[in-house]
């Protein structure tokens, strides 16, 4: 079974940021390297994607965004936004849980699961690993 999933800035942020190479969002970077599940973005996604990873505060090396930013290319899916009626908390958001509900098997991974709708397609990186080893597993 194919896992379709939307990558929250905040994961992508915090995997780069990481000092623990067995922390969730580094082991979700290294499931998207390796092709574990299908990332979905559209062109605003990958613009937030771009201005938030190069923000100087960050320092991230160039090597290290486009290794990121091509393996969301690279193995993703370009998606559609399906306008909802949810509450999302913060606008910049919202594209991200649009397109995550874009299809019926596919999740949103974030960080700071409370801003968006409690529904259980919205999971954190250790959800979202938990989903992966229980599909390796079958």
């Amino acid at each position: 079974m194919k896992v379709y999933a939307v990558i929250d800035t905040n994961v992508l942020v915090s995997a780069l940021l990481a000092k623990r190479p067995d922390s969730a969002p580094v082991q979700i970077l290294d499931k998207l390297f390796s092709r574990d599940f299908i990332p979905m973005y559209n062109e605003a996604i990958l613009a937030e994607y771009n201005e938030v990873l190069r923000r100087p505060k960050f320092k991230f090396p160039e090597e290290h965004i486009v290794l990121a930013l091509d393996a969301v290319l690279e193995a993703g899916i370009d998606s559609i936004r399906v306008e909802t009626k949810d509450e999302v908390l913060d606008p910049k958001d919202v594209v991200f849980y649009e397109v995550a509900m874009s299809r019926d098997d596919s999740y949103l991974v974030t960080g700071n699961i409370k801003h968006f709708p409690a529904v259980k397609r919205v999971v954190t990186p250790n959800e979202l690993l938990d989903i992966l080893n229980s599909l390796e597993n079958e």
